[in-house]
C-alpha cells in the first residue's frame, strides 16, 4: 500500500494577510519556518521512503526543515506547485470576492487543471514509489482539490479550511485512493 503524507507549506507574510499567493513566489515568514519546524519533529521518526516538494519557495523551504532530521533525496515536481489565481494573486481574498464574485479571474488555473495536474503527480509517485511511505509538500488550494477529486463523498473544496503545515494523509489500497487523515495540527499547539 503506497501511503503519501501531505504537509501543506509553513506561514508565510501573504498566508497572514489573507492574500491569494497562487504561483507567486512568497517565503516563509518566521512563524512559518516554526511550524515547519514542528512538523519536522512530529514527522522525524517516520519510515519515510521519499521526500517530494512543489518547487516553489514556500514548499520547499518547509521541505528543506522537514529534511534535516530526515536526510532524503529532495525531489522537486512541478504537478504540485500551488494553483494560478490568474489576476486574483496578490489581492487580499476578500477583494477577491468582490471584484470576482463568481469566483473565476482572468487566467485563473481551472479545478479541472489543478486537479489533473494533481492526479498527475499522485500517479507519478504511486509508480516510482509503489507500496512506499513518501512525504510530499505542497499547497492548500491545490490539497483541498486533490482531496475533492479523489474523494467527493469525503471532501468538498472550500468547506475545510487547511492550515499551514497541516498533516494529511492519503493511502492507496484496493485500487483506490482514501483519506486517513485531514488538516491534523496538534503539532502545532504552541504556534
Amino acid at each position: 500500500m503506497t501511503k503519501i503524507c501531505i504537509v501543506r507549506h509553513g506561514q508565510t507574510d501573504w498566508n497572514r494577510e489573507r492574500r491569494l499567493q497562487g504561483r507567486t513566489d512568497i517565503e516563509l515568514n518566521r512563524t512559518g519556518e516554526r511550524q515547519a519546524e514542528l512538523a519536522r519533529d512530529f514527522l522525524k521518526d517516520g519510515e519515510w521512503d521519499a521526500l517530494i516538494t512543489s518547487p516553489l519557495k514556500r514548499a520547499r523551504r518547509t521541505a528543506e526543515i522537514i529534511n534535516e532530521k530526515l536526510n532524503l533525496p529532495l525531489v522537486e515536481m512541478e504537478e504540485f506547485a500551488e494553483r494560478y489565481f490568474g489576476e486574483a494573486e496578490g489581492l487580499l481574498i476578500e477583494e477577491s470576492k468582490r471584484k470576482y464574485p463568481n469566483g473565476g479571474s482572468p487566467g485563473q488555473e481551472t479545478r479541472e487543471e489543478v486537479a489533473a495536474r494533481a492526479v498527475r503527480g499522485v500517479k507519478e509517485i504511486q509508480r516510482r514509489f509503489p507500496d512506499k511511505n513518501v512525504l510530499l509538500v505542497a499547497h492548500g488550494a491545490l490539497i483541498g482539490i486533490l482531496f475533492a477529486h479523489l474523494s467527493p463523498d469525503d471532501f468538498v473544496y472550500g468547506e475545510t479550511h487547511l492550515l499551514n503545515a497541516c498533516i494529511n494523509t492519503i493511502h492507496f489500497h484496493n485500487d483506490k485512493w482514501n483519506l486517513k487523515e485531514i488538516n491534523q495540527t496538534g503539532h502545532l499547539s504552541e504556534v
